[in-house]
């Protein structure tokens, strides 16, 4: 077959597919009861159904004349309307018709509706302390060291800051926050949302003069007032606030049940200016008293090693109450009489090194037993601890931590003598421990050396005095810090043995 020869059967294929294509664009027109006017419905494209039983009668199709006019029940077609598509000139008044954008009913809900937010009736660590008006105002430095009084006082949020405040002394007494009032007027919720009010109390108010002399004001409730003086050319503000200090107390409910506040008040004159303020915070829980620390976590020198013993095996560190007579020596007086000064002792200080001692008067009538027993409780004291904790902070519970106090005893013998104690020295050895940058002071080690000597036994009548002595004495066992070494680089790598050909 030529080409010819399919010419007349690709017209007929043309001529088909021209009559089909008009009837699809053909739009039929929907006649119902109830409309008022007819207007173009779109085609549907509806699910295929079931074959027609075969008991029902299929209605004849005409073979000529008008096609008929398609009737619907479909609802959504019958209430179809043709969307405006938005432009300039109706982009207004359909905003204003829109219910927003929500695409359905769900949606509508679940963006309106506002579940209730739980009240917690308490405050918890990092919230924010809410007064009657806004919330509690702690200044302090953000991005530079300039003040920034719009920082609020968190939860349980110890802190303590520096910052530098810049004004123009003229108008100190226009300046808010330069004035006791500024810190002590607001008043605390005691939980947040609550009625109840907790007033902030001022505990204290010390005044600061020009030459640095402080004075202590004894009437708090005598809040002072900012006053610009002159003297001579220059002007002086005096009570400024300097330092302040929140104490904040607070139950194990989340409540705050006290405030009170200490304030450092100052003379600023136009040649301090800008000048720096102080301003901490500090939360105590109700009923409890807090623990003073020797050092977090390493000692500070000055304050007394804590020492305690261990009462039986397993058992955590028992501590005195007394956290300056832990670990203690004997304490000289003018007296110089060890009878007289028993039960006088002076603690151990971290960083001290300490000599004490006094006189022991002997007779015959007392015999050289008792005064062994007598002398070596002097020296020790009341409850000679067996272990010391390597650092300031170290807990109780951590027995493994502590580090024991060895205890040694030398004696020289001598025949027809007295052995009578008449020494102890306390050797410390610490280290320091972490970053060269800021170093830690670490006990690795204790010990004890109960020093006894040998004294002929005395004549009736005769008196013989002794020198009874306490030492202690700290030592620096740090290794001195050393440079790294660096060895030189080497190739590990394997090259293929023609790598440097032809040069090699």
């Amino acid at each position: 077959m030529g080409l010819w020869d399919l010419q007349p059967l690709l017209l007929v294929l043309l001529d088909c597919w021209a009559s089909v294509s008009a009837q699809a664009g053909a739009t039929p027109v929907v006649t119902t009861e109830g409309l008022y006017s007819t207007k173009p419905a779109p085609t549907t494209f509806r699910p295929a159904v079931s074959p027609r039983p075969h008991e029902t009668p299929r209605a004849p199709r005409p073979s000529s004349g008008p096609r008929p006019t398609p009737v619907t029940d479909d609802k959504p077609a019958l209430s179809f309307i043709n969307p405006e598509v938005p432009d300039e000139s109706n982009f207004d008044k359909l905003m204003k018709t829109s219910d927003g954008f929500s695409s359905n009913a769900e949606s509508d809900v679940s963006l309106t509706a506002k579940p209730d937010a739980p009240n917690t009736a308490k405050y918890e660590y990092g919230v924010h302390l809410q007064t009657s008006h806004s919330f509690l105002r702690f200044p302090s430095p953000l991005t530079s060291s300039l003040c920034t009084d719009n920082n609020p006082a968190a939860f349980l949020v110890n802190q303590a800051v520096k910052c530098t405040r810049r004004i123009n002394l003229e108008q100190c007494k226009e300046i808010e926050t330069l004035s006791l009032a500024y810190y002590s007027s607001p008043k605390i919720l005691r939980v947040p949302g609550s009625g109840t009010k907790v007033p902030i109390t001022v505990q204290s108010i010390t005044i600061q003069s020009l030459n640095k002399t402080l004075t202590l004001q004894e009437d708090t409730d005598v809040l002072r007032p900012l006053v610009l003086v002159e003297a001579g050319h220059d002007k002086i503000c005096t009570n400024v606030i300097l330092e302040v200090k929140y104490s904040l107390m607070y139950t194990d409910a989340g409540e705050i049940v006290k405030a009170d506040v200490f304030v450092l008040l100052g003379a600023v004159s136009s040649a301090m200016v800008p000048f720096q303020q102080k301003f901490e915070i500090y939360f105590i829980q109700q009923n409890t008293k807090p623990v003073p620390l020797s050092g977090n976590p390493g000692y500070v020198v000055g304050l007394p090693l804590a020492a305690g013993f261990q009462p039986q095996k397993g058992s955590g560190i028992m501590q005195t109450t007394n956290r300056y007579g832990q670990l203690t020596l004997l304490r000289s007086t003018a007296e110089q009489d060890c009878l007289a000064i028993a039960g006088i002792r002076t603690p151990v200080l971290f960083g001290y090194n300490m000599q004490s001692g006094c006189k022991l008067r002997l007779t015959k009538a007392i015999t050289c037993r008792l005064v062994a027993q007598k002398v070596e409780s002097l020296l020790k004291g009341q409850g000679f601890p067996d272990y010391v904790a390597p650092f300031g902070n170290s807990q109780a519970q951590d027995v493994l931590d502590w580090v024991p106090v060895h205890f040694i005893t030398q004696t020289s013998h001598m025949k027809d003598s007295c052995q009578l104690p008449v020494a102890l020295a306390i050797e410390v050895k610490w280290t320091k421990y972490g970053s060269l940058l800021n170093p830690q002071a670490k006990i690795v080690n204790v010990t004890a050396n109960l020093i006894s000597s040998s004294f002929p036994e005395t004549n009736s009548g005769n008196k013989r005095t002794i020198l009874i002595s306490t030492a202690v004495t700290f030592v620096d066992v740090s290794a001195p810090a050393e440079a790294g070494f660096r060895a030189r680089p080497t190739i590990n790598a394997r090259l293929p043995f023609n790598f440097f050909f032809p040069f090699v």
